[in-house]
């Protein structure tokens, strides 16, 4: 059977909002056409989505399923569509995504060069789209740092980078050549904690020390400004805490912490030439970058 998208797009609306009445607001459609269309949708799945009554609506298991698998097919499909537009118009582009701390530029002057008719762009991602970008054809290939969700994605390890703890310039740690993660489990963590595994799963971590809501942040410099400001500290790849330098803080390594992975990820369906081209531009520039570091901690 076919899928028919957008009666999945429909379903994602109602989904996400629980509600018909706000999802057909939305969609900018009536409500019993969404109604409707639901119900059309679920006859062709043979397979009940929601449980709806005059109070709620609540997603059955093979809902949440096709929630599941419908954000990363829907995304294709636009990524699909944006290449496609691309190269019915104009000169064709490449675009590569890349996150703080990571310089491409070797990378993005090497692929110029063998293609000149080829424009060339890149875009800085965050933690939240560094996979994203490439899902929804934003861009063709992304500089990610694991862990990231790798559904509708292929990825090709490049290299791996030491992570350092980024705290006050006061902080009673600042000074220490290197830390264990046990001297930071009742350090107040900034980012989301499924960004550091390592310091969530602690054993011994104790759970709301602080009760204010953890910040919204969308880039370093954000997380630089509440660290300084003495709100918590920040895990950061050394080559991002190396960049991102500032007088008020200092970055230190952490000695039983992992490192950081970096891959080159794009969207599994993306069979272009140049993908797979620039792939291996990006593993070779790995391997002849020297990427020891120079400084354990300022």
């Amino acid at each position: 059977m076919d899928v028919d998208l957008r009666k999945l797009r429909y379903f994602v609306a109602v989904a996400e909002e629980l509600h018909f009445g706000r999802a057909a607001a939305r969609l900018h459609i009536a409500q019993p056409v969404l109604s409707r269309q639901i119900r059309a949708f679920e006859h062709e799945l043979r397979a009940e989505l929601f449980v709806r009554d005059r109070r709620s609506t609540v997603l059955t298991e093979a809902g949440r399923q096709l929630l599941a698998d419908a954000r990363p097919l829907l995304a294709s499909a636009e990524a699909l569509h944006r290449r496609v537009q691309r190269a019915a118009h104009g000169r064709p582009t490449f675009t590569i995504a890349f996150m703080p701390g990571i310089i491409v530029t070797a990378e993005a002057r090497a692929i110029a060069h063998l293609h000149p008719h080829l424009s060339v762009g890149v875009v800085r991602t965050s933690w939240n789209d560094q996979a994203e970008v490439v899902r929804e054809g934003r861009a063709d290939v992304s500089y990610v740092r694991l862990p990231v969700d790798q559904r509708g994605l292929s990825l090709r390890p490049l290299f791996t980078e030491p992570r350092v703890v980024v705290l006050p310039q006061e902080h009673r740690l600042a000074g220490k050549e290197s830390v264990d993660l046990a001297e930071l489990v009742e350090e107040r963590l900034l980012q989301d904690p499924d960004a550091v595994p390592e310091w969530r799963d602690l054993p011994n971590r104790p759970t709301d020390l602080d009760p204010r809501p953890r910040p919204e942040l969308n880039s370093v410099e954000e997380k630089l400004e509440h660290v300084a400001a003495y709100a918590g500290m920040v895990i950061l790849p050394l080559s991002t805490a190396t960049f991102y330098t500032r007088p008020d803080v200092v970055h230190v390594p952490v000695d039983d912490l992992g490192h950081n992975q970096v891959c080159l990820a794009w969207a599994e369906d993306n069979r272009s030439p140049l993908v797979r081209e620039f792939v291996e531009i990006a593993a070779r520039q790995a391997q002849a970058v020297d990427r020891t570091p120079r400084a354990t901690h300022e």
